[in-house]
């Protein structure tokens, strides 16, 4: 048996190589180089790289591997030069938020918006969701043409979480600068100081969620922000601080990773005409094809987990303070789980994608999300049988753990 730190495979930077504009563009050749290295492959900071499905798969759902990056070693040296940065407050609310919590904070806190996020009650709202997505192409099609960040893969899923949680419409578009800067949170660093700039706009966001609150209070209404501070469940309610750590939370998970399933979507149906095609021809493919996407070109790139006692996996031990980047969308094209991984298969049958995580963590809104790419993509294709790309030339957006396109031309 094995540890990690026995290895003999040559350490790696995750962070010089993710920030590589080549590996950006286009990051799977570089995930089946980091497969070929080993089971798990050393980086330069005492972790590791998992790339297999079954040890990804397995790593997300064993609770002895935690979201927070509290139980990391050196965890309390970063967490000083925070302090002495300013930015204290924001390791604080990163220990209380839903996506960061362990049991039995995490529990609590899932159980008390779970119930807005169910199968039956996001289908309940497809309706709502094709009008929204109508209304956005009727405003493309009087343009003559769309650039489908913009004009459809935003405006969706926003709307949709704003009208949710009670967020007045005429915000989004400054939430979404703040979301777009607090994001960068998720990538990896190895300098605190990065934090900084991500770090004012999450303080914005909880200054706005807190005079919404506040508003909100003086007259309740039926929206999902009004349910959680009205809500007592089993005794139990949301402090203050995890309200608008929920909020931020709700906010930028339900829009912002939608908006790249839809434009990376289309972009990959517009680089595999034939799946477009095929897609045309038999709409009753769209949830396969979601999913296929999904797994293809997920919108999640890794997950960060720590190991919180020693571990052992088969001939491979990880040690109690190490963490495991979970690299999700190599695992979801290991070939030992799919046919000919590398090829979009809108028909694909038994997709064990990986694309919304797993275990305790697996993603709240996944049913949104679902919901959501169905309706935007298949009415999209439909609406305009001559859709193409402008320039194959794509932006991508600046970061890497969250991955799509900046912004995306199409005319017909």
């Amino acid at each position: 048996m094995t540890t990690m730190s026995n290895t003999d495979i040559e350490p790696i930077s995750v962070i010089e190589l993710t920030r590589d504009p080549a590996n950006r563009s286009d990051p799977y050749p570089l995930y089946e180089r980091i497969r070929a290295m080993g089971r798990v492959v050393p980086t330069m900071f005492g972790g590791g790289v998992i790339t297999s499905h079954a040890d990804c798969f397995a790593v997300l759902r064993d609770n002895r591997f935690s979201s927070s990056n509290r139980h990391q070693a050196g965890y309390e040296d970063f967490r000083t030069m925070a302090e002495q940065l300013g930015i204290g407050d924001l390791f604080s609310m990163m220990d209380r938020v839903m996506l960061f919590a362990d049991p039995p904070d995490h529990t609590r806190l899932r159980r008390l918006v779970s119930k807005a996020f169910t199968p039956k009650a996001i289908e309940e709202m497809r309706a709502r969701i094709q009008r929204i997505v109508d209304d956005c192409l009727d405003r493309a099609a009087a343009k003559g043409g769309m650039e489908i960040v913009e004009d459809l893969a935003f405006p969706l899923p926003v709307t949709v979480i704003s009208e949710m949680l009670g967020v007045p419409t005429e915000d989004n578009q400054q939430l979404r600068e703040w979301t777009a800067q607090a994001v960068k949170l998720l990538d990896p660093s190895d300098d605190v100081a990065e934090l900084l700039p991500a770090s004012g706009h999450v303080v914005a966001m909880r200054d706005y969620f807190d005079g919404l609150v506040a508003s909100r209070r003086k007259e309740l209404g039926d929206d999902l922000l009004s349910a959680l501070i009205a809500v007592e469940d089993d005794g139990e309610s949301l402090t203050h601080d995890e309200l608008l750590d929920t909020m931020i939370l709700l906010f930028g998970a339900g829009h912002e990773t939608t908006v790249n399933l839809i434009s990376g979507g289309m972009l990959n149906l517009f680089r595999h005409p034939d799946q477009l095609q095929r897609l045309r021809d038999d709409p009753s493919l769209i949830g396969n094809a979601v999913e296929e996407l999904l797994r293809f070109g997920p919108p999640v790139q890794f997950s960060g987990r720590t190991a919180t006692t020693d571990v052992t996996f088969g001939d491979v031990t990880f040690e109690k303070g190490q963490q495991l980047i979970v690299l999700i969308a190599a695992a979801n094209r290991d070939p030992d789980v799919f046919d000919d991984p590398q090829t979009l298969d809108i028909g694909r049958q038994d997709n064990r994608h990986l694309a919304f995580g797993g275990g305790i963590h697996l993603c709240l809104g996944a049913p949104l999300a679902r919901v959501e790419g169905q309706e935007a993509i298949l009415r999209l294709v439909q609406r305009f049988p001559d859709l193409r790309l402008v320039d194959e030339e794509v932006e991508w957006k600046p970061t890497t753990t969250i991955r799509g396109p900046a912004r995306l031309d199409l005319t017909w």
